[in-house]
């Protein structure tokens, strides 16, 4: 299933998808009943079936549902038996929770429903923080309950050890009933339980998942009862999808309909009219705490429909009335007045960023609502959506097969005027509608009848728009009251029943051709397709008549081109069926014939002309402009300088530039002159201050001291980045896409750099310096970049999505020069946080009066900066706030119930609870932005990664016949192997789960196979017996971490192993070979590292913390480990190259061996003593 589909059901309750990146209906096949109304989040969809009870439709995915249960076994030493079961009275049961207050012994933990499956039998936890235990998994205290150690001591009276045990949600893709009973407790309920629902539910809505991050995919699910009562759905998380119990919550009045928004906007529509407003939902009380009552629009006319988003709500009153509610936000849900929007609806929905969609009044179309902005929540117009249904498709595909194949044999006699199959040339009109109050035209389907009825064809590519402004508000108001369209004319349909009701028989139709022509039907009956599973294949000519609709895992963004509201013009639906997919092999094939092709039409057309004297145009170019830049004197500051760039054409036809900045000193006139040729690296500067960027070259990169310059705008930034950017690549005759082997990097601010490794890049004697490379930018925006040497591209945004390289170049904010075919949309997300912090004081206690050596008390982690809620911006121009401000409880060290964090003093170590020394506080508060640019990626949906890792193929290893390793971790620490992935197909075609003990945080796949990964405690594990054959592997092997250390990225070549702790220090392992993979111990070899990335030739470089240079300090810098030799896997020495905000490399991709001669081997290098990262 998409990531991002509208679900709605028909009045025959059939239940429906639509993708926003499609074009036709899909019928939800598996479903076992007539669905009334359906309410969606994410990949989660609840529904209310014509029994009237719950059911929950997980979708699908490579990643399972799997939750953890858990049980301890305690013991007591006594002098006879030593440790055994017998306990004291007073001490906990001998098969326990966590606690110990609650027995829980194996044979008494059951499957909370049918839907849950068991992995596995119950086994022993041999891991305790991070280190494996000794003796079956044991831990010892002196007495219940205490601080538990793996090592027994003298004194250690007790000791206990944990069982595990996974279970699987299998209701995957399908409709299941919730369950009426907590986890646990599975048995057939009774009426007298007050953890069921004592009635039938009448409505149901899903939402808060924007409340709380913890636990995963937490989602509040409330419903209503035929007898007006609410409840509350207890539990529902990604762990645990169909909740567990229902608790009822008391209302002031009889329910009849109810709306949940993402964040914290419950309303309730009642009986008389009125609506209630839940106040007091937070992370801690998703219930909320109590009521309030809002009057509808008019006295005379009450609500019978409320939908609520993040900042909006929107109801229908009972004469299908539009209304839209103003001032409504998290500190008053309530709003302040009612406005009228033109047009009747029998229901509206709000979805992901508060888009609004709508079911007519009178002809049940559904409606899209247009121009909805976070400037503009109420939107422009409403536009009809008539997109057709996969069973309109494949009905007038399979008839006109049935035609063109001549089996449609009838007893009449057919006239030579008569077609029974439909033209290719038959394209269908374009009919705009008024509204939704008015009936909608048919477009018949083309050889089927000439006639026309009142409801249009799904297919017919009509597109209906309906523009308005604002009615006048409700009653009392006092507002003032807008220029407004007409209000739509009357119906023609006859009158449907009223929304509360559902009919699941086929609604009556109006007037018009409903069946086929008899000529149709003699053929259809003598055929017997109804036999064939077809008698509930919807007409080619009819309208679908929808009787709800649920946008809340539909995400519409502003520069998303949907395909809605038309169809492909030129074809008939019967070609569009009969359409076969292309797939990425052929794509490929056929550009490799093409590209032959051309190739050998140049070379004959060039033949008689070789004796031609090739023609050089000599030429000079000049640019200028007015920047500023970062002087080298001091002390040092922004200077006034104009730029001129002079670009020239030699006689050999080379293209070389040199960039002139002119300024004045003391009254005289100097320049300083950059020739592109030497510059190593352009790359855009991420400041809140001004647009600005840097100029490298290998002398100023060893001085740590590149050229800076600013412009006054971000637009004019951009205008000299792209005119920079491709003067540097013509310098060094860069074109097209990178080779195979090319590293790839990633700054602090998100861009993406290529640089082509030089032959003498990893020779052990006289290896290439790393300033000397040369770093060009690839458009799009990431966070982690891995590739192999057979072209595999794979990288990560800051939002966790996964996106492949596909094999373009250009495109991103700076207009880079793009490779047409390759450039697609590419958006990331981002987290801007600033701290609030406090002082502790005997008067006032915590207040924001501190001392004057404190920070600021509105500042940024460091607290160096002042930064409150209305000064903080978007990291650049191009990112807009895509929320408010919120609380960040996903803090280090943990965070109270209000998100305070306390410690002794600015700054220290920050934990979530308070003890008599902590005289100061922090609160951590987070706003999301967005970026939308382009690049050469597409998106791999539909799980978030973490982390991901490729085999880094070796020279000598076969690149043909078998695919590309890859492994990754999702955002909620899942171990995952990515299936089919190959140079034609690098996106692969499937993930496939490798089941772990508790969440992983890195992962890490050598030239063999070798797969090594680093858990969320900080421990690492070695994955056995992965191969080609066997991709995932067998079993896990616990690999202790280093002492008192925490690990948190691993990096696996042909035969080293590095990995990387929570303190910047970098550690080799030692003694790994094919017979003993887990290695002996770890050995350090440097600190100061941010990154390590570890290649096929056991090359190994980093992102270094701090280097100091001659002129100034880099932070972020790429670094080479030279000397790594096989006799000698951790290397010597250190070549710093670029330096100054970069985040991540990988030179995975480089296997490109340096060939080395008898003397070369022999020889030895002189380097200087290794050591760590010097500051």
């Amino acid at each position: 299933m998409p990531a991002s589909v509208l679900w709605a059901v028909d009045l025959s309750g059939r239940v429906h998808t639509l993708a926003t990146s499609g074009q036709c209906w899909e019928l939800c096949r598996d479903v076992p009943l007539d669905f009334k109304r359906v309410s969606t989040a994410g990949q989660c969809c609840w529904g209310l079936a014509c029994d009237n009870q719950v059911y929950v439709h997980v979708a699908a995915g490579d990643v399972p549902i799997r939750r953890r249960e858990e049980a301890y076994e305690n013991q007591r030493w006594n002098p006879v038996g030593g440790f055994c079961e017998k306990l004291l009275p007073s001490d906990r049961w001998p098969w326990s929770d966590v606690s110990g207050l609650q027995p829980r012994p194996l044979d008494g933990v059951a499957l909370p429903s049918p839907h849950w499956e068991w992995e596995s039998d119950w086994y022993v936890d041999e891991n305790f923080e991070g280190e494996p235990t000794e003796k079956a998994g044991w831990t010892y205290a002196i007495d219940f309950p205490a601080t538990y150690t793996r090592d027994k001591k003298w004194n250690s009276c007790v000791r206990r050890r944990k069982w595990i045990r996974y279970r699987r949600y299998k209701a995957r893709d399908a409709w299941a009933k919730a369950a009426l009973v907590p986890a646990g407790e599975w048995k057939i309920p009774s009426k007298d339980d007050p953890k069921q629902l004592p009635d039938p539910v009448s409505d149901l809505s899903v939402g808060g998942w924007e409340i709380t991050d913890e636990p995963v995919g937490r989602l509040s699910v409330w419903a209503v009862s035929l007898q007006g009562k609410v409840w509350y759905r207890e539990d529902v998380s990604h762990p645990n999808p169909e909740g567990s119990s229902w608790s009822l919550v008391d209302t002031p009045g009889e329910a009849v309909q109810i709306s949940c928004g993402p964040q914290d906007l419950l309303w309730v529509t009642l009986w008389e009219g009125q609506a209630l407003v839940r106040q007091g939902i937070d992370r801690h009380n998703p219930k909320g705490s109590s009521w309030s009552l809002v009057e509808p629009p008019s006295p005379e006319v009450g609500l019978m429909h409320v939908s609520v988003g993040i900042h909006v709500v929107w109801a229908v009153t009972k004469d299908k009335k539009v209304w839209f509610r103003r001032g409504v936000s998290s500190h008053n849900p309530g709003g302040t007045s009612w406005i009228q929007m033109v047009g009747e609806m029998l229901m509206v929905d709000v979805g992901l960023k508060d888009q609004v969609w709508g079911i007519g009044g009178e002809e049940r179309a559904l409606y899209f609502r247009q121009g909805v902005t976070p400037s503009e929540l109420s939107g422009k117009a409403w536009k009809a959506i008539v997109a057709g249904r996969d069973c309109d498709w494949s009905h007038s595909g399979s008839l006109s097969s049935l035609l063109s194949a001549g089996c449609f044999f009838g007893d009449e006699v057919r006239g030579s005027g008569e077609s029974s199959a439909p033209s290719d040339t038959d394209a269908p009109s374009e009919v705009d509608r008024q509204g939704p109050g008015q009936p909608l035209p048919v477009e018949p389907l083309p050889g089927l009848g000439s006639h026309t009825g009142s409801a249009p064809h799904p297919g017919s590519g009509q597109v209906a728009d309906w523009t308005e402004g604002c009615a006048s508000p409700a009653a009392g108001t006092g507002e003032a009251t807008p220029a407004c369209e007409p209000q739509p004319g009357p119906a023609s349909l006859p009158a449907e029943l009223p929304w509360t009701n559902v009919d699941l028989q086929d609604p009556a139709r109006g007037p018009g051709p409903s069946a086929p022509g008899p000529t149709e039907a003699a053929g259809l009956s003598s055929l017997g397709l109804l036999s064939l599973g077809l008698e509930e294949t919807c007409g080619a000519d009819e309208h679908p008549l929808w009787a709800w609709v649920s946008g809340g895992a539909c995400a519409v963004e502003a520069h998303m081109a949907l395909k809605w509201f038309t169809v492909q013009p030129g074809l008939s639906p019967s070609v569009q069926a009969l359409s076969l997919p292309i797939t990425p092999a052929q794509t490929t094939a056929w550009r490799k014939q093409i590209f032959q092709q051309l190739t050998e039409r140049t070379k004959r057309e060039l033949e008689n002309f070789r004796h031609y004297e090739q023609a050089v145009e000599q030429s000079v170019w000049v640019k200028t402009g007015s920047l500023q830049w970062w002087c080298d004197w001091k002390p040092h500051k922004w200077v006034d300088v104009r730029v001129a760039l002079e670009q020239f054409t030699g006689h050999d036809g080379v293209r070389d530039s040199v960039l002139f900045l002119y300024y004045v000193v003391h009254e005289e006139k100097k320049y300083v002159h950059v020739f592109l040729n030497e510059v190593t690296a352009l790359v855009p500067l991420l400041s809140e201050t001004r647009p600005s960027c840097t100029l490298y070259t290998p002398e100023r990169t060893r001085q740590r001291w590149p050229v800076r310059l600013a412009a006054a705008t971000e637009q004019e930034m951009n205008d000299w980045l792209a005119l920079l950017s491709l003067s540097c690549c013509e310098s060094r005759k860069v074109h097209g896409r990178p080779s195979p082997q090319a590293l790839w990097s990633v700054t602090c601010k998100g861009d993406v750099f290529v640089s082509e490794p030089g032959p003498g890049l990893e020779d052990p004697e006289h290896p290439l310096p790393c300033d000397q490379l040369f770093w060009w930018q690839m458009g799009g925006h990431l966070r982690v970049v891995e590739a192999n040497s057979r072209g595999v591209v794979w990288g990560l945004g800051y939002d966790h999505t996964a996106w492949v390289y596909t094999g373009g170049c250009g495109g991103g904010c700076q207009g880079l020069g793009s490779s047409s075919g390759s450039i697609y949309i590419q958006s990331d997300v981002k987290c801007v946080r600033i701290y609030e912090n406090q002082r502790w004081n005997p008067v006032t206690g915590y207040s924001s009066r501190g001392l004057p050596t404190d920070r600021h008390m509105w500042s940024d982690v460091s607290g160096l900066q002042e930064l409150t809620k209305a000064s903080a911006r978007p990291p650049s121009l191009q990112w807009v706030w895509d929320s408010d401000w919120y609380v960040d409880f996903s803090v280090p060290g943990g965070a109270d119930p209000e998100g305070w964090q306390y410690a002794p003093d600015f700054p220290a170590s920050y934990h979530g609870y308070k003890t008599l020394k902590d005289f100061v506080r922090r609160r951590c508060w987070a706003r999301k932005c967005k970026l939308v640019t382009c690049g050469p990626w597409l998106e791999v949906a539909p799980v978030p990664l973490r982390d991901v890792s490729i085999i880094p193929e070796s020279p000598e290893a076969p690149s043909a016949g078998h695919s590309v390793a890859l492994w990754a971790i999702s955002d909620k620490g899942d171990v995952l192997c990515r299936l089919g992935v190959s140079e034609l197909n690098p996106a692969g075609s499937s993930w496939l789960h490798v089941g772990t003990d508790q969440p992983f945080v890195s992962i890490s796949v050598g030239t063999c196979y070798q797969v090594w990964a680093v858990a969320r405690d900080g421990s690492a594990f070695y994955r056995g017996a992965v191969s080609h054959s066997q991709p995932a592997g067998d079993c896990w092997f616990h690999v202790a971490s280093p002492p008192k250390q925490r690990l948190k990225q691993v990096s696996v070549g042909q035969t080293s192993v590095y990995a990387l702790d929570e303190n910047g220090n970098l550690w080799h392992r030692q003694g790994v070979t094919p017979s003993h993979p887990q290695g002996a111990c770890w050995e350090h070899v440097s600190n100061n590292v941010r990154q390590v990335s570890v290649g096929p030739l056991d090359q190994v470089w980093v992102i270094a913390d701090k280097v100091q240079g001659s002129r100034g300090l880099s932070r972020g810098t790429v670094c080479h480990r030279t000397g790594v030799q096989p006799h000698e896997p951790k290397g010597r020495g250190w070549d710093y190259g670029i330096g100054g905000g970069w985040d991540h490399i990988s030179i995975r991709a480089n296997a490109t061996r340096t060939p080395r001669s008898g003397s070369q081997e022999a020889g030895g290098e002189q380097e200087a003593p290794g050591g760590p990262v010097r500051c």
